[in-house]
């Protein structure tokens, strides 16, 4: 195998440890809160050093997060052929790479953005490496509900990217994420509850049972429906947002409660895929209905 192999295969183990899929949802929800926060186009130059600079800190936390949990991963089907448990990188190699990625975010934030960009990225950073993965993760079975705080920090940090401070619709976009993060996540865990068991996470399905878990999905995303109305409610957006929240958000209902009425994985496998679908094509609608008006 040539040098030039090699590298790729390495490049790529770096590549899969920031959790490519996971970040560009993260990028993207910050980029469309860099648009939002402004009447017509934000400058580009910060949306490019914003975008890359966010992406770049949450590729670290992700990096972070496989190697505090590389013993579980390694039990888990899920994870086990991630590149620390399956022996393709080093503890040492990923701690140096995650340390050098996220400070060059970093630096890209302050130098380039605005300080309190960078300093809203780094809090993220640490609620989602530490406090999520160290602290609620192995404690509690709110934990997503607890941690999806970082998660939810994207539109606020591309929001704050180009405004320089932290709007009430800014926000907003942070509640909807927050609430849209428990129906998501644990629409997976219920089709891995015996990967959670078996690694002695107390997720939701394993502490509270199935019927608990469906019965908690129904409800926030009846909570999540209703919160993003409120984009319209304040006249942040208008009639076309309007429209595609109550279309996508029907969907979603229709998901859960076949879910909570007649269980199987294939369909919770299927709720899990739209929730993504749903939030990309939410604040998509968001974004179209900003220009639209």
């Amino acid at each position: 195998m040539t040098t030039l192999a090699l590298a790729e295969i390495r490049f790529r183990h770096f590549l899969a440890l920031t959790k490519p899929r996971v970040v560009s949802l993260i990028v993207f929800c910050a980029v469309i809160g860099m648009f939002l926060a402004v009447p017509g186009l934000p400058p580009p130059r910060v949306v490019f050093f914003a975008t890359v600079g966010i992406a770049l800190v949450a590729g670290a936390a992700a990096a972070i997060n496989c190697l505090l949990e590389q013993k579980i991963d390694a039990v888990m089907a899920r994870t086990r052929r991630r590149p620390l448990p399956n022996g393709d990188l080093t503890s040492a190699s990923t701690l140096v790479f995650a340390g050098i990625v996220g400070g060059l975010g970093l630096l890209l934030l302050y130098r380039y953005v605005n300080p309190l960009t960078m300093w809203l990225t780094l809090a993220t950073f640490i609620g989602y490496a530490i406090v999520y993965t160290v602290l609620l993760k192995p404690a509690t079975p709110q934990n997503i509900v607890i941690g999806g705080a970082s998660g939810a920090m994207p539109p606020v940090l591309g929001w704050s990217a180009v405004t320089g401070d932290v709007a009430p619709e800014a926000l907003l976009l942070f509640l909807i994420i927050f609430v849209w993060t428990p129906p998501h996540f644990w629409s997976l865990a219920l089709y891995r509850v015996k990967d959670y068991a078996k690694a002695g996470l107390p997720m939701l399905p394993v502490t509270h049972g199935r019927r608990y878990t469906q019965l908690m999905i129904v409800l926030y995303t009846c909570v999540l429906i209703a919160v993003t109305l409120l984009p319209f409610a304040i006249r942040m957006s208008g009639f076309l947002y309007l429209a595609a929240a109550l279309g996508l958000g029907g969907v979603f209902l229709l998901y859960v409660i076949q879910l909570y009425r007649d269980y199987s994985d294939e369909l919770a496998r299927a709720t899990f895929k739209y929730s993504i679908v749903y939030l990309a094509a939410l604040f998509s609608a968001l974004l179209i209905d900003h220009y639209w008006r």
